[in-house]
C-alpha cells in the first residue's frame, strides 16, 4: 500500500506540486527523536503512514548509528532530509548519511559557504538524484490529510548567497500531527524569533540553548509544553545558558536535555505524548 506526500508551495507557485510514494507501515503513532550527537543537531522523525524525515546530522558520524537504531534493518531510504543550515555541528553528519543511504528529497536554504565539508555535501546532493527543495516561508508539506510541516522560516529565497550570520538562516519548522504540534528552530537568533512565534506543544531550543536565543516573549508566546535542548555534554560554549534555563523554569515547562537524558523520543498519538 502507497501513501503519498504532496509539497505545496505557497500562493504565489501554488501551481507547483511534488508528489512522491513510500510504503505504508501500520503504525498509528508519530515518532519524534532527538538524538544525542553531543553539540550538535539531529532529528528524526516517523509519521504513522511509515515516511522518515532527518532534520540536520549532527558534528559526525554517530547520527548514522543512531539512525540504524531506529530504522528497520535493511532500510537505507530516507524520505527527506532537512538541512536547517550549513554549520558543523548541522551537516557534517548529512555526509555521511549520503554515502550510506537513497534520500529521495532534500530540502534545504540554498545558500553557499566556502567550507572543505559544504562543497562535500553540495557535491554528494547533486549525485544522489534526490528531488531538490529550495525552503521558503510559506511552503507546506502534507504527509497525509493530518499530518503536515509548515516551512516558516527563511522569508526569503537565500538560494546562492554567503550571508555572515549563517545561524539566522535556519530553516524553522512546524511539525502538526492532528491536535499535536513540534517546531523545530535550527540556530536561530532572538531577532528572528520575533517573526516565528507560533504556539506549539513541544518546542526544540534554538542554538542548543545559547543565551542569543529563547528570548522570554517569545517563550511566552509560544508557550510549549515540553522543551528539549540538543546540547553536548561538558560543551566549551556554556550551552545550555543559564538564562535560557530561568525563562523555562519561569513558566513552568518540562526541559528535557540530551546531555543529561541521551536519545529523546517523543511519541505522539495526535493528542497525547510519551517520552522515552
Amino acid at each position: 500500500m502507497k501513501k503519498p506526500i504532496l509539497i505545496i508551495l505557497g500562493a504565489l507557485v501554488a501551481a507547483n506540486v511534488l508528489a512522491w510514494s513510500i510504503a505504508f507501515n501500520g503504525s498509528q503513532a508519530l515518532e519524534v527523536v532527538f538524538f544525542d550527537v553531543g553539540q550538535g543537531d539531529a532529528i528524526f522523525i516517523e509519521d504513522p503512514y511509515g515516511h522518515q524525515i532527518l532534520i540536520d546530522g549532527g558534528p559526525d558520524m554517530a547520527v548514522v548509528n543512531k539512525l540504524a537504531q531506529e530504522m528497520p534493518l535493511g532500510d537505507k531510504t530516507i524520505d527527506l532530509m532537512i538541512l536547517t543550515h550549513p554549520d558543523h555541528d548541522h551537516i557534517n553528519g548529512l555526509i555521511e548519511v549520503l554515502k550510506q543511504y537513497q534520500v529521495d528529497n532534500i530540502l534545504w536554504t540554498g545558500l553557499t559557504r566556502e567550507t572543505a565539508e559544504f562543497k562535500k555535501w553540495h557535491e554528494l546532493v547533486e549525485e544522489e538524484g534526490a528531488q531538490v527543495i529550495i525552503a521558503k516561508a510559506g511552503q507546506r508539506l502534507l504527509f497525509a490529510p493530518d499530518i503536515s510541516l509548515e516551512i516558516l522560516y527563511p522569508k526569503e529565497d537565500l538560494a546562492g548567497q554567503d550571508p555572515k550570520n549563517i545561524n539566522n538562516t535556519s530553516i524553522v519548522a512546524r511539525l502538526v500531527f492532528e491536535g499535536s504540534s513540534f517546531l523545530f528552530t535550527g540556530d536561530i537568533y532572538q531577532s528572528v524569533e520575533k517573526e516565528i512565534a507560533v504556539r506549539t506543544d513541544i518546542l526544540k531550543i534554538s542554538h542548543h540553548g545559547s543565551k542569543t536565543s529563547s528570548a522570554e516573549e517569545f517563550i511566552q508566546e509560544v508557550a510549549p509544553k515540553i522543551a528539549v535542548i540538543s546540547v553536548g555534554q561538558d560543551n566549551p560554549y556554556g550551552h545550555p545558558h543559564q538564562t535560557v534555563l530561568a525563562v523555562l523554569e519561569k513558566f513552568a515547562i518540562s526541559v528535557l536535555r540530551t546531555d543529561q537524558d541521551g536519545d529523546i523520543k517523543i511519541i505522539s498519538n495526535g493528542a497525547d505524548y510519551k517520552i522515552q
